[in-house]
């Protein structure tokens, strides 16, 4: 009589702690708990596992349902997941950066005398798939020995000193810097690089996978694309390169070295209104740029995530050019940020003012700490953002910051150099 056995394997693939390599082989079970805590069947220990972080359920002997609990999240294949089915060869992430699991099951047929036949011995490690010819494994590219820890790259050959985590035409990706909605960001050496004007070292992004599905947002990631590189200002990145690779369309651009300005202030608190001041006209300078284009651009998205603030200049470098809009065009998706969006942007009617609008919660944010929103309130005019018990912001920026978020358009600065030259006053 012969009965049916499934084994589940997984291989540890890629970890901060463990060498890769390690294996765990499950046989017959019908779920199967992964997490940092001893008692799950799985037993990852790093910390960017959560103690119980990913179930699997068994559907049939090919498929499993994993289910996230982990409070960095799971990517299945590079995929953000809350669930997902998982197949043979699957590739489990636990956490952006975390440690990467391949998922393999074995089916084999026994019969019932043990004598009379054995399992077939399990294979040695697989290599992880290619997508389009590109492996998906991590690979080391030096293996020079006395490298400082950290380091990028190789102090006696000049390459990456650090797993590869794929390959992307000639750009190997070194790490993955942030994962959005819209899609997935990655700092990436150019093995074929060095033309003029143009540094080996950039960021790649990648379109998701299930927003390629999506024909609006398929044409704000080629609308980005085609916005920048016809834009040329010390304050938006660099645009190299647009491409289709295996079915995924990626942008290639400068690599920004600093912080956003909400992490800055997430991390060091409240900066003076000097410094918010300074920042404030700063990005104003890349609005009046982006306005006065033809025809003029609407960035649409202005918020402290969205701005970038150099290490070597202290200088604002403005980010995120998907939700940008050219005035002309008809009106459609509505885009923004809750406490930084103006009321006509919420009904899908932006305009130049718009972006002016996101400057005075920006101020607020940044000399506060706050969320903006804390300060929103109901006045005889309507809603308005209300800074008056914030004894730091003197009247003279109250007051601009209170006719930079008028509800009305017209009760607000017209231009971002208007708006500028009231900020510069308030120093």
């Amino acid at each position: 009589m012969n009965t049916q056995l499934t084994e589940v394997i997984f291989t540890l693939v890629n970890t901060q702690g463990s060498a890769p390599g390690q294996q765990w082989k499950i046989d017959n079970q019908n779920t199967i708990r992964i997490g940092r805590a001893p008692d799950n069947d799985v037993v990852v220990n790093d910390p960017m596992v959560s103690r119980h972080h990913i179930d699997l359920h068994k559907i049939d002997d090919l498929k499993w349902q994993l289910v996230n609990r982990g409070t960095n999240g799971t990517f299945v294949n590079g995929i953000l997941v809350s669930q997902s089915l998982v197949t043979s060869e699957s590739v489990i992430q636990m956490a952006q950066g975390g440690p990467t699991l391949k998922f393999q099951i074995y089916t084999s047929s026994i019969v019932a005398n043990p004598d009379a036949a054995s399992l077939p011995p399990i294979p040695p490690i697989p290599q992880l798939p290619q997508v389009g010819g590109q492996a998906i494994a991590p690979t080391v590219v030096c293996t020079h020995v006395g490298n400082p820890p950290g380091n990028l790259f190789c102090i006696h050959c000049g390459q990456p000193a650090v797993q590869v985590q794929q390959f992307i035409r000639q750009y190997q990706v070194l790490r993955t810097l942030g994962q959005g909605g819209m899609g997935t960001t990655y700092l990436a050496w150019d093995k074929d690089g060095g033309q003029p004007g143009r540094p080996k070292m950039l960021v790649i992004k990648e379109m998701n996978a299930d927003m390629a599905q999506i024909e609006k947002a398929r044409e704000l990631f080629e609308r980005e694309a085609r916005i920048l590189k016809n834009l040329q200002h010390p304050g938006i990145p660099k645009y190299y390169d647009f491409f289709v690779e295996a079915g995924k369309k990626y942008l290639a651009m400068e690599l920004i070295h600093g912080q956003d300005l909400e992490k800055r202030i997430y991390q060091q608190g409240p900066v003076p209104p000097s410094q918010a001041i300074e920042w404030a006209i700063q990005t104003c300078d890349v609005l009046d740029y982006i306005h006065r284009q033809h025809p003029p651009l609407i960035h649409r998205d202005i918020k402290p995530a969205n701005l970038m603030v150099r290490t070597l200049n202290n200088q604002i470098v403005v980010l995120d050019f998907g939700a940008v809009k050219e005035i002309g065009t008809s009106a459609g998706t509505r885009i923004g940020a809750e406490g930084y969006c103006a009321p006509e942007q919420y009904r899908g009617q932006p305009c130049t003012q718009s972006d002016l609008f996101a400057i005075g919660p920006t101020l607020i944010f940044l000399m506060t700490a706050k969320n903006p929103m804390d300060f929103y309130h109901l006045s005889a005019t309507g809603y308005q953002f209300k800074v008056d018990n914030v004894p730091t912001i003197a009247p003279r920026l109250r007051a601009t910051i209170e006719k930079a978020t008028s509800t009305k358009v017209g009760d607000r600065y017209q231009t971002a150099k208007e708006l500028s030259q009231a900020l510069l006053a308030c120093l």
